[in-house]
């Protein structure tokens, strides 16, 4: 690999992933990402309430982001050989935490009610 290209990244992660796993993630998180953005326009406001709970998904987010991808790839972890291996699970970490939460919210301002009083702060 001597470049380092979109075009290889997206070979690489397939290879990772496996091609139909790959594009399905990509799929549910632009699905995920699009309707974010569409209950934010709808509600023209952050309700801080589902926020909170939101951030307090995070967690759960980030331990099945790591679970996930050593399931996928069929690693422990025993197999981090070096403080790149670390940076690269605390990416995957954090990348899981920031879509539960995005997905948390968008889940409840999905089925809740825009109009109710108290809700937008």
């Amino acid at each position: 690999m001597k470049d380092m290209t979109f075009g290889t990244l997206i070979a690489v992660f397939e290879e990772i992933f496996g091609r139909g796993v790959f594009w399905a993630m990509v799929f549910v998180a632009l699905l995920v990402t699009l309707t974010y953005f569409y209950v934010l326009i709808r509600d023209r406001a952050i309700s801080w309430q589902k926020f909170l709970l939101a951030q307090l998904s995070m967690p759960i987010g980030a331990i099945a982001a790591v679970w996930f991808v050593m399931v996928v790839t069929n690693s422990r972890l025993a197999n981090l050989g070096g403080p790149i291996d670390l940076i690269v699970f605390l990416g995957v970490a954090l990348g899981g935490a920031i879509g539960m939460a995005i997905l948390v919210y968008t889940v409840q301002s999905l089925f809740s009610d825009p109009r109710r009083l108290g809700d937008k702060s």
